[in-house]
């Protein structure tokens, strides 16, 4: 796996979301301190979930189709969104967010 830095977590706020672009791109999110990453792209259509619209039930909804997932599984929740995206690990190390990238050994 390949782990990737994303930021500081003291410039993620809680609430916020930051697009990552590695291949594919990724979109991290903080909910109440707790970050989760999904594929940044819309499985239904061009939208970046890091524009989303994160919800308290710890799913984010699609900017533009309304689609909705879950960040701990990416399981599309509704229409029109019907196929699940990807998730990745998070890991949090002496302040800093990485993410695990299916890959070469880090």
């Amino acid at each position: 796996m390949e782990k990737v830095h994303v930021c500081s977590a003291a410039d993620l706020s809680p609430g916020e979301a930051r697009r990552v672009d590695t291949s594919p791109a990724i979109a991290v999110f903080n909910l109440a301190g707790e970050f989760y990453a999904l594929a940044d792209l819309c499985s239904h259509g061009n939208a970046s979930m890091s524009e989303g619209y994160l919800e308290d039930d710890c799913t984010v909804e699609c900017p533009v189709h309304t689609a909705r997932f879950c960040l701990k599984t990416g399981k599309a929740l509704t229409q029109p969104a019907t196929v699940d995206l990807a998730t990745f690990a998070v890991e949090v190390e002496d302040g800093e967010i990485y993410v695990r990238l299916p890959g070469a050994a880090a």
